[in-house]
């Protein structure tokens, strides 16, 4: 698996750090991509960047403080990434979708410390962000799907779509930073997988609602204009007997969820 490559840390001048607070967030970064979120101390932190042990309390007050400004920077940077991808295709919302996809992938791939800073848990309650749905790269996504969708299909509720794409796209992302899919060197087969997997999950919420004008996306093709077949059987009369009615229930077949678990950073947490 190609690593992202590692950002250097600003180095001080003297004893005085031209830009200590700048130089503790890139070696965080940094430590959080090797050893995870809860992998490293301040003190760690502040050896990497090349100044002394107390120096980093001059901004942070505590290791979780500092993770959390990593956290908020990143949930930034991926936003604007984001938006980036869906307004560079905003005239074709199938194509620009799909870019929005590329670009969640290319972000987790790219900048390993941010996107595991902001799916870390074990933060205080004072450091926690608000929910998903209040997120701008969440809303962004509902926004996507509300106008890749038909108004009268499943998605007609764009947050729970919402939340089936994210978990998906978490669940690719990390899969791929783990190493789990194979050959994916360069992050094709993630990017292929992803494609294909949200493009199956939108045209079953398309035909699960009833609808027939769903546009190609993502895996290509079209919606089903039902989601069950049903067949009508015609009962054979024999003689002596009496007409019997014969209901067939067309029962639809059940979608499977499965429930996707990040894959945990090796490293204890060692806060400090």
């Amino acid at each position: 698996m190609t690593k992202a490559p590692r950002e250097p840390v600003p180095r001080r001048t003297g004893y005085h750090h031209g830009n200590l607070k700048e130089a503790l967030i890139t070696a965080a970064r940094r430590l959080i991509a090797e050893r995870g979120p809860l992998g490293f101390t301040l003190v760690e932190a502040a050896r990497l960047a090349n100044v002394s042990p107390a120096a980093p309390y001059r901004h942070f007050k505590d290791r979780d403080a500092l993770l959390a400004e990593v956290r908020a920077r990143g949930a930034g940077a991926f936003a604007t990434r984001l938006e980036s991808a869906w307004r560079s295709a905003a005239s074709d919302p199938a194509s620009a979708f799909q870019r929005m996809g590329e670009a969640y992938l290319s972000f987790a791939r790219e900048e390993p410390g941010y996107y595991a800073a902001m799916f870390s848990s074990g933060l205080g309650p004072r450091q926690a962000k608000s929910a998903k749905k209040k997120d701008a790269s969440f809303a962004m996504l509902m926004q996507a799907i509300e106008r890749v969708m038909p108004a009268r299909s499943a998605a007609a509720d764009p947050e729970l779509a919402a939340f089936l794409v994210w978990a998906l796209s978490h669940g690719v992302a990390t899969l791929s930073a783990a190493g789990q899919l194979p050959d994916d060197q360069d992050g094709a087969k993630a990017r292929a997988t992803l494609k294909a997997g949200v493009g199956a999950l939108m045209r079953g919420l398309a035909a699960k609602g009833g609808a027939s004008g769903m546009p190609a996306i993502a895996g290509g093709g079209t919606a089903p204009e039902a989601g069950v077949r049903k067949r009508s059987h015609k009962p054979r009369k024999e003689a002596g007997a009496k007409p019997a009615a014969t209901a067939i229930a067309a029962t639809p077949i059940a979608t499977t969820s499965i429930a996707t678990t990040p894959i945990a950073t090796p490293g204890r947490s060692r806060k400090r």
